[in-house]
């Protein structure tokens, strides 16, 4: 696709990752990039997730992180392949240079994303594919960001370096606390109240 389109790699990256967060296209570690959305069958449709964003508050949607992607960070640390530790490090450095929010979010969604595929655990990613579908809906689009883009010390820089140098190591416990450590600041920083 890169010679046909006469893009890099991490263009064709890039838009295909934008793709699929508007559902034109869904991708499975190992099987390929395919057309349309593979989530409508299982009944997860754009409407249905409208549905239930519309019920879930930020404070539902940070709980159910918690409980869910500690446990799939722990399980990356052991599963991930040289490839998808590759490819979460460079979105560590993709979000640094982000402009925008809008940008920077789609990078932590594909970040988010491709731990939890990472993982191992078709069930489970697919559990988070709907949380973080959620997430995005109920939290990043209520939120009242600055211009711009992330500030350069923006703290989910440092933490997703550290959920990465985790993860690199093998090291299951780190892995785990490093990812729930940057939900807690996430927390914080956008729902102080809780």
């Amino acid at each position: 696709m890169c010679d046909t389109l006469g893009v890099s790699r991490g263009v064709l990256r890039k838009a295909l990752t934008v793709l699929e967060a508007e559902g034109v296209v869904h991708r499975k570690v190992g099987k390929g990039t395919f057309l349309g959305d593979a989530y409508a069958v299982a009944g997860a449709s754009s409407e249905n997730l409208v549905f239930l964003a519309d019920r879930t508050s930020p404070h539902e949607a940070m709980v159910a992180r918690l409980v869910l992607e500690p446990e799939l960070t722990a399980m990356a640390a052991v599963h991930a392949t040289p490839r998808q530790l590759a490819r979460l490090r460079e979105l560590t450095l993709e979000m640094r240079s982000a402009t925008s929010w809008p940008s920077y979010e789609e990078l932590d969604f594909a970040f988010h994303t491709e731990i939890a595929e990472a993982a191992g655990n078709t069930l489970l990613s697919e559990l988070h594919w709907l949380v973080n579908k959620v997430r995005v809906s109920v939290v990043w689009s209520r939120l009242d960001v600055p211009e711009g883009g992330p500030p350069p010390d923006y703290h989910s820089f440092a933490e997703h370096e550290a959920i990465v140098a985790a993860l690199e190591r093998r090291d299951v416990a780190g892995a785990k606390n490093a990812m729930r450590t940057h939900l807690k600041s996430v927390r914080a920083t956008f729902l102080p109240e809780d």
